[in-house]
């Protein structure tokens, strides 16, 4: 069953790519046969955020180093890279800003990594003083400075056996507002495309093997994608991607012959990439990736886990302390708080506007990293929730602009967005179906509407305020006030609370607007994603109809395939494993709301056509 699924989640993805890269026609096979030469292997990872220990399905540092042990062995000809992400996202790496990761990735033997977004959380002063730290190139070739200069070199050749690896780095334009705005102050981050064209011209003559490391990701929501650099330049054997936290299983060949891989999230793969040169040219390569299941009789590397230990326990006073306590889980997985309104998200915004004695409180849904679980809460749980160090501040801004900030927060629902608003104080409707910038309706703060020529009192965070996820209609207010880091707020509101027992109330609901169908069936569906509990009833299924007998002399119809929704899956996230768009899953599934889906519920796919 896992292997059929790997086979069609490839074959629907590579469909899906029919109109923005193209399948491998006109360029040579390269992924299928005998491979002559030499063999070299690539094993790669991205977003690792920082998860250190394994924890399933995260395999933790150690375990990772000791797959890396195990392809080293086979094949003395591996290298080991990194598309970004890697030194943030845990207590165990904001607590001494990035510098331990950095102390594990040099024993590991990493040979080249490039900067994504989160790599300048602690501002680009910093990420100069990791990059000096570190035995192998940081490299992008477009980050650069106001002059014109690049701050970290753009390439690097890697002679392998003999065959000459030229390795080209990308960073993702959306740093400029995907990290906090002054930590990229005084830098540009340039056309991915345009870099990377010069580059492989430059370097093609050089080497046997272009890749490029890309923190790009392949969001339809991004402009800069992987699959955008492999459609404008050709000539790149192999496109390590970053950034969108996607799981290829055996890659994806562009219409030039690229090879695309991505090793998912969290250490939780590592990507292997196999080549094969001869005469200087690829006559082979294949993607696959490692999982803790593939890796389970793999031993971690000793000196690895050694070194991880001991950074924990220098840690381990500070993040023991417990701070609160908590009745219900608070939920803050990725996906759901990027789409939807969570008990977590409420009781972020509540304790910032509490703290504040603000009109309105907004946060950013990516700056939550974390879910808490239910009972005793740490000081390392509301850390690893808020890695980011923000601190609470306040606007005081026009009703206009507080319209125009919901607005920008829902620009790509239902799809998952790091800047999707969690809120106080305020409640609006959203209708999906409107053009974006006029989806926002209903809005209300307390019990009145908005008024747009109103002044309000808004509390949100340091990153959002200077324009941070987009939110640009902030950073024309001057900062009214300041209140204290966030994890400090939220850590005195849920004291202030007691035992915390929040649920979602609807401050965030999908309605179509008056003009577009009044009282249409699905008009008042709240868009909060439930947190699944075993206990939990679920919504009956629809019954299959008895199968129809074929006409005489026709091929009987192909089985419908279906899919069986797990825990922590969303409707977005399903169709992008299925190469399709989570509208079509909505249609041909009959869902009322497109964010109420539950574990156990049966998905019919659409077939190929």
């Amino acid at each position: 069953m896992k292997n059929w699924k790997s086979v069609v989640s490839l074959l629907l993805t590579a469909c899906l790519l029919f109109g923005s890269v193209g399948i491998a026609t006109a360029a040579a096979d390269t992924t299928s046969g005998t491979g002559t030469g030499k063999h070299i292997t690539i094993l790669h990872t991205n977003d690792m955020h920082a998860r250190a220990v394994e924890q399933s399905p995260a395999m933790g540092f150690a375990k990772v180093a000791g797959i890396v042990d195990k392809y080293r062995s086979q094949n003395p000809n591996t290298l080991l890279l990194d598309a970004g992400d890697a030194v943030h996202g845990t207590t165990f790496a904001t607590l001494v800003r990035g510098e331990s990761v950095v102390k594990v990735m040099n024993e590991m033997g990493y040979q080249a990594m490039v900067p994504g977004n989160h790599e300048f959380n602690y501002g680009s002063d910093r990420l100069l003083e990791l990059a000096k730290m570190m035995k192998f190139p940081m490299l992008s070739a477009n980050v650069k400075k106001k002059d014109g200069t690049r701050l970290f070199e753009p390439y690097v050749i890697k002679e392998v056996d003999g065959v000459k690896v030229g390795i080209i780095a990308l960073t993702t334009p959306e740093t400029m507002y995907k990290t906090n705005p002054k930590n990229v102050e005084g830098l540009e981050i340039t056309d991915p495309s345009a870099e990377a064209k010069t580059l492989v011209n430059e370097i093609r003559s050089k080497v046997d093997v272009v890749v490029v490391l890309g923190h790009l990701g392949q969001d339809a929501s991004s402009t800069d994608t992987s699959f955008k650099v492999v459609k404008d330049v050709p000539g790149i054997d192999v496109f390590i991607d970053g950034h969108s936290h996607t799981v290829l299983k055996t890659g994806i060949v562009s219409e030039h012959g690229t090879l695309i891989a991505s090793a998912g999230e969290y250490t939780n793969y590592v990507g292997v990439i196999d080549l094969w040169i001869d005469g200087g040219k690829v006559t082979k390569k294949a993607a696959t990736l490692v999982d803790e299941t593939q890796a389970k009789e793999i031993k971690p590397n000793e000196k690895v886990a050694a070194l991880v230990s001991s950074i924990q326990k220098e840690q381990e006073p500070i993040l023991k302390e417990e701070v609160a306590n908590t009745a219900v889980l608070l939920e803050g997985k990725r996906e759901q708080v990027r789409a939807g309104e969570t008990n977590l998200g409420d009781l972020l915004a509540d304790a910032i506007r509490d703290v504040s004695k603000a009109d309105i409180a907004l946060t950013n849904g990516g700056g939550i990293r974390s879910s808490i679980e239910k009972g005793i809460v740490t000081k390392g749980d509301v850390i690893t929730v808020l890695p980011f160090g923000n601190q609470v501040v306040t606007l005081e801004i026009k009703g206009a602009d507080v319209l125009a900030a919901l607005e920008n927060g829902v620009r790509s629902y239902p799809e998952p967005s790091g800047g999707f608003p969690q809120v106080s104080g305020i409640t609006f409707k959203i209708d999906a179906a409107a053009p974006k910038g006029s989806r926002v309706h209903t809005v209300m703060v307390g019990n009145k509407a908005l008024d747009p020529a109103a002044t309000y009192t808004l509390a949100t965070n340091d990153f959002t305020a200077v324009g941070g996820d987009e939110y640009t209609m902030f950073a024309k207010y001057p900062v009214a006030g300041m209140y204290g880091a966030m994890d400090e707020a939220l850590i005195n509101y849920m004291q202030k609370l007691g035992a915390v027992n929040i649920q979602t109330d609807g401050r965030i609901s999908e309605g179509k607007t008056a003009s577009v169908e009044p009282g249409a069936p699905g008009s008042e569906a709240p868009i909060t994603v439930p947190s699944p509990t075993p206990s939990k009833p679920q919504p009956e299924q629809p019954k299959p109809e008895k199968p129809v007998k074929p006409a005489p002399g026709k091929p009987s119809p192909a089985p419908a395939k279906m899919h069986i929704v797990k825990s922590g899956e969303s409707l977005y996230s399903i169709s992008k494993q299925y190469g399709t768009t989570w509208q079509t899953l909505q249609k041909l599934n009959h869902i009322k709301n497109p964010n109420r889906i539950y574990p156990g519920q049966t998905l019919t796919l659409p077939t190929a056509s």
